[in-house]
């Protein structure tokens, strides 16, 4: 029997395990799926809008693989890190150990007044109303959502989804399983202008035309555009790009139809005060409506601080530089805003015992195989972000974690050889961990059902530490 640790329990994790079972050249292998956290399925539970219900309808295929009789979850062990287990430890319990543990950081602004108070990167935020147990569930109640305006830098599809939930009614998100507290906290919120703002042009953005068309369809808010910086983009104007440049992909096309359609609209600013005409009878019909304005070509440059918080974000305007890249202009803007989002990436972490590539944010490996001083490692392989870096949709996660198993099943005969543990599991709790298998995360399912229920809602998600191992202890109930 090949023994087989994947660490993560997110997509290119469970897509891992899925590829070892569905191979042909190793008939006997067990598969371990860890996750540092007591519930699976990584980002599609902590990092998937909880008003985007198909994408987290995909918790169904991936529930399908962990509950295969020849994988097994086990969760709240963390691997790496001052309270988690070595990967050299981890490597004496299996004959091969795949990390899948993603890109948990965010990329920085690196500009003045980045860490001032209402200056939040977006994963937080994103953490929060998604009830990840790291956050807390009052961690956006006092004051963060107390602003009028709110600044969320970048243009893709996390700016996207922190941009509209902002503007959703929380009428609308009582239906989904955001928690109590956030949701209580969205229903209070003060917030009725949210900006969307990219350094380059419409073009250059990443948000795919479903996400941008949502924000549309959000009943309640009212999307805008200004025209003169849609007209800014070569690929919107039709102006020449650089000798030889491709014709803008289709997904840029369809967006920028949509852009065309707002700024036809009437979304034009048309003062320094980011008011569009309009807004004086917005604010007469009770000020129920929420501005959702899109725009392009600012370059954060700094944050502004009124009273030891943000007040709102200078921006340089930049223009296209005729190839391909921009140029600052030597202009400024500044829009005022008491909660400004940073969106502007992901970065992998290191794992504490593995190799680290400081610059691409990865772990070196050729092929999924873990490099050691430009040398493979015996046993370790990687797949998904921490592989190759934060890039693609989910789908990009199948055809990663078949390459990095493609390497591992070359490997097979030797590995098979190597020592390890008949009971892992059982190993750990000798070793003073509390793991939580998948008889714990079902309690936590109907724990997590029976709070909605109280509460006349579907399914709840249960937010902090304490509340998810107390439910996952609670196998029998």
């Amino acid at each position: 029997m090949l023994s087989v640790a994947v660490v993560g329990s997110g997509p290119s994790g469970v897509y891992t395990a899925q590829a070892l079972l569905r191979q042909s050249s190793v008939p006997d292998v067990r598969v371990h799926v860890l996750d540092r956290l007591p519930a699976p399925y990584g980002l599609v539970r902590y990092g998937v809008a909880p008003d985007h219900e198909k994408i987290k309808s995909l918790q169904n295929s991936l529930r399908a693989v962990l509950e295969d009789e020849r994988v097994t979850f086990v969760g709240n062990v963390g691997v790496g890190g001052p309270d988690g287990l070595s990967p050299a430890r981890l490597a004496e319990l299996y004959h091969a150990v795949v990390y899948c543990v993603g890109a948990s950081a965010d990329r920085s602004l690196e500009v003045p007044g980045e860490g001032l108070p209402g200056s939040y990167s977006a994963t937080r935020f994103v953490s929060w109303y998604s009830a990840h147990p790291d956050v807390g569930a009052d961690s956006f109640a006092r004051d963060a959502l107390e602003a009028r305006s709110a600044v969320v830098i970048g243009v893709g599809n996390v700016a996207v989804d922190v941009a509209r939930i902002l503007a959703r009614g929380a009428d609308e998100l009582r239906r989904t399983d955001v928690p109590r507290a956030a949701l209580g906290a969205l229903e209070r919120s003060r917030v009725r202008e949210v900006h969307i703002v990219g350094r380059r042009g419409p073009s250059g953005a990443r948000f795919t035309t479903k996400e941008l068309r949502e924000l549309g369809a959000l009943p309640g808010a009212r999307v805008s555009v200004d025209p003169a910086e849609l007209a800014l983009d070569p690929a919107y104007s039709g102006a020449a790009g650089p000798a030889g440049a491709p014709a803008p992909p289709a997904v840029v096309r369809r967006n920028l139809e949509v852009l065309h359609g707002w700024a036809a609209g009437g979304g034009a600013v048309d003062d320094a005060s980011g008011r569009t005409p309009g807004d004086a009878s917005d604010r007469a019909s009770g000020g129920a409506v929420r501005r959702v304005r899109l725009r392009f070509f600012l370059r954060p440059a700094e944050l502004l601080e009124r009273d030891g918080r943000v007040a709102g974000v200078r921006f340089a305007r930049t223009a296209p530089d005729g190839t391909g890249g921009i140029r600052d202009t030597g202009a400024y803007e500044d829009i005022p805003a008491g909660l400004v989002l940073r969106a502007v990436g992901y970065r992998g972490v290191e794992l504490p015992g593995l190799p680290f590539d400081p610059v691409r944010g990865t772990v070196p490996h050729t092929a999924g195989r873990v490099l050691r001083n430009g040398v493979p490692t015996p046993g370790e392989y990687v797949a998904g972000w921490i592989k190759r870096g934060p890039t693609g949709v989910i789908g990009s996660n199948l055809s990663c974690a078949k390459e990095t198993v493609a390497s591992l099943l070359a490997d097979a005969p030797a590995l098979a050889l190597r020592p390890a543990a008949d009971d892992p599991p059982a190993v750990l709790r000798s070793w003073g961990l509390r793991p939580v298998e998948w008889g714990g995360w079902l309690a936590i399912e109907r724990a997590e059902a029976e709070l909605g229920r109280s509460l006349g809602r579907g399914p709840v998600k249960i937010p902090d530490w304490p509340g998810l191992l107390a439910a996952a202890r609670d196998e029998n109930r």
